[in-house]
């Protein structure tokens, strides 16, 4: 009897010592994940260095779904740039053309309008009530390249979240099952 105790007891022990394994195997993938998203952070100097086109706003020149690099240095900002804005009060950053670009008197910050190519009006409704321009403090990067499509599955996932679920699920079982 004590030899099958034994025999379930190394069992158990390397079934333990398995999924410890994939549990650790599983947060080394995110914490490569978050390295790779801050070194993208600090190689782009924008805070959000990918973000996905989620409307039609700005076709035909991006398409919903479009991934767009984004880029942030000292430059001045120029009319006729795609820049990504966020403004107090919106979660969601807005990709849009800058259209207008003024200087303020006296300083050297600069006011800036801008507008979804596909748009009939400037972006001044999209602002904080009472806001006409955009400051360069809201400007969270310049796009510097694109992937067509490539950002439709995180569309689908934030309309359909039960998608978003299931390849969570589908995705932790396999790391849970994989033998190495």
């Amino acid at each position: 009897m004590g030899l099958i105790a034994d025999g379930f007891d190394s069992i158990r022990s390397i079934k333990f010592r398995d999924l410890l394994t994939q549990i650790i195997t599983l947060g080394m993938i995110f914490s490569s994940a978050l390295i790779i998203w801050k070194g993208l952070m600090l190689f782009s100097g924008s805070e959000s260095p990918v973000v996905v086109v989620l409307s039609e706003s700005m076709e035909p020149g991006f398409q919903r779904g479009d991934i767009l690099f984004l880029h942030m240095n000292k430059d001045p900002i120029r009319a006729g740039e795609i820049v990504v804005y966020n403004v107090d009060g919106r979660e969601i950053p807005i990709v849009h053309r800058v259209i207008e670009v003024r200087e303020q008197h006296g300083t050297k910050e600069v006011d800036i309008l801008t507008k979804g190519d596909n748009n009939e009006m400037d972006d001044r409704m999209l602002y904080v009530p009472g806001q006409f321009w955009l400051q360069r403090q809201h400007i969270m990067g310049k796009a510097i390249g694109f992937l067509p499509y490539v950002g439709y599955v995180t569309i689908v996932m934030t309309e359909r979240p039960i998608f978003k679920y299931i390849l969570i699920g589908v995705l932790a079982l396999l790391v849970l099952t994989s033998k190495e």
